[in-house]
């Protein structure tokens, strides 16, 4: 049982919705049109994603958490979570106005998007019923994969296959873990793929 509960930890850890951004920025920019940028310049944009939405939000949160003397697992509480997720946007929000003055392809503000519209969407229902952003985050790169396979016409089958994979690890991992429900993590999966849809076609 040990055992299992360390792989649930490893696979919470490795999935986390802050790695999805980063994630989905270096397949869109192998395996897309994009992939005919000079490589210094996708290394630059990946490295800029990945500073906007894992760095620059995990280093706000721990000095947050280090000036009120908080553990990281008091985070877990809703009212304690609220600052987290405001300083999370505000990052998200400040790399999506770097992509538009830059004026970047729209498909890689879609990803920053598309993870924004998830954060915002988990915060909203998170007032009435607690949502998994790990499962939120697996089922927004479904939609986001399904949606794109519609917009450049290409067979999504494995990439799809991979990410529900994916997304039935994390969501277990969540259960095992006795961080979430059955209904919390389908729930929250639901909304990531409804997200995933959205944000990519409306971007």
């Amino acid at each position: 049982m040990k055992q299992i509960l360390l792989i649930a930890r490893i696979l919470s850890t490795v999935f986390r919705p802050s790695y999805y951004p980063t994630v989905g920025t270096v397949i869109l920019l192998c395996f897309t049109y994009l992939n005919l940028f000079p490589w210094t310049f996708k290394l630059w944009i990946i490295g800029l994603v990945y500073a906007f939405t894992y760095c620059m939000p995990t280093l706000s949160v721990y000095i947050y958490r280090r000036l009120h003397g908080w553990s990281s697992l008091e985070l877990r509480t809703r009212h304690k979570r609220a600052v987290p997720y405001i300083i999370n946007i505000c990052c998200y929000l400040c790399l999506m106005h770097i992509f538009a003055t830059t004026h970047m392809p729209h498909f890689l503000m879609a990803i920053v998007g598309i993870s924004l519209l998830i954060q915002c969407t988990c915060i909203m229902v998170n007032i009435w019923w607690k949502v998994s952003v790990h499962s939120a985050g697996a089922g927004g790169v479904i939609g986001a994969i399904t949606a794109y396979s519609a917009i450049f016409s290409f067979n999504p089958i494995w990439w799809l296959s991979l990410a529900i994979f994916v997304a039935g690890c994390v969501m277990t991992s969540r259960m095992l873990l006795r961080q979430h429900t059955l209904g919390q993590v389908l729930g929250s999966t639901l909304i990531g793929i409804a997200c995933g849809i959205i944000g990519t076609i409306l971007m």
